[in-house]
């Protein structure tokens, strides 16, 4: 799970959006808001929502003035109905002004990542399938898009290519097929990495097992193919050492549970992160 409390990284890339949207300053409000005028702002979900990104938010906020009033009535990962407020902010209105659009940015792409994960994680209740997500995530904004998911009850992939081994299709077209990418793998790397290989067929599925694959990724099969391989995984192994077994491609929320109940392991949705929605939050400002 990505630790959602790795400020630096977070500042970083919150500071880079507050760069891009106000430049040299925020014009519009330094001529019509007088200096030191004080204001309340409130965030308010326009519809029922999963939340993530709050202290982002609030880092938008704070990166002008540490010392601002944020008050929270709800977390990340909470349930949030339509028409609830769930945080207001009391300070400076030009810091108000200035910083809301970048704070509702980040609110309202995560907790849309954070909502849609909640659905695929309820469509699957009760199999032993977790929700996982994948790097088809937004150039830069990663760490957090992968917190999102977390934040809705998925769990991460790996961050990065240095953060597991996943040999893939296009890997074994340039390496001499499953087992001799899995054997290769297992040679080059050490003892502590799992070696994850993909695969199409169920004559792979055994290619990579008699190879000691740690975990097999099934692409693109029918959920009923998917439970051949289960079964054949099954039958080879115990249930205490059994490989672990990923599907993937071609699911959504009208077929994951039939791709759960074939009995994987994981599920891996690229579209938690690239297809999500953003959801509709507003924050309004009043005198204070």
């Amino acid at each position: 799970m990505i630790n959602p409390l790795d400020y630096e990284v977070i500042y970083d890339i919150v500071n880079r959006a507050l760069d891009e949207d106000i430049g040299r300053g925020d014009i519009t409000s330094r001529a019509v808001v007088r200096v030191g005028r004080k204001a309340r702002g409130s965030f308010m979900a326009k519809q029922d929502l999963v939340l993530a990104g709050l202290e982002v938010a609030d880092i938008a906020f704070t990166s002008f003035d540490p010392h601002l009033q944020i008050e929270s009535m709800a977390g990340d990962g909470d349930m949030i109905a339509a028409g609830k407020v769930f945080a207001r902010v009391v300070g400076d209105g030009q810091t108000l002004l200035a910083a809301e659009r970048v704070a509702l940015n980040f609110l309202q792409r995560l907790s849309g990542i954070a909502t849609l994960t909640r659905k695929y994680v309820e469509a699957v209740a009760g199999t032993r399938a977790r929700i996982v997500d994948t790097r088809k995530t937004t150039p830069g904004l990663r760490v957090l898009e992968k917190y999102a998911v977390t934040a809705g009850g998925g769990s991460n992939h790996r961050l990065g290519l240095d953060d597991g081994v996943l040999i893939k299709d296009n890997h074994l077209a340039l390496s001499g097929g499953v087992a001799k990418a899995v054997l290769d793998a297992r040679a080059a790397c050490g003892h502590l990495h799992k070696i994850e290989v993909e695969v199409a067929t169920l004559d792979q599925v055994r290619q990579a097992l008699d190879a000691g694959a740690d975990i097999i990724l099934l692409d693109n099969m029918a959920p009923e193919m998917v439970r051949e391989a289960v079964g054949i995984v099954e039958t080879r192994e115990p249930a205490e050492r059994r490989t672990l077994l990923e599907a993937s491609g071609g699911i959504d929320l009208s077929n994951v549970r039939a791709y759960a109940e074939a009995g994987v392991d994981l599920i891996s949705i690229g579209a938690l992160t690239h297809s999500a929605p953003a959801v509709d939050i507003s924050f309004k400002i009043k005198p204070s």
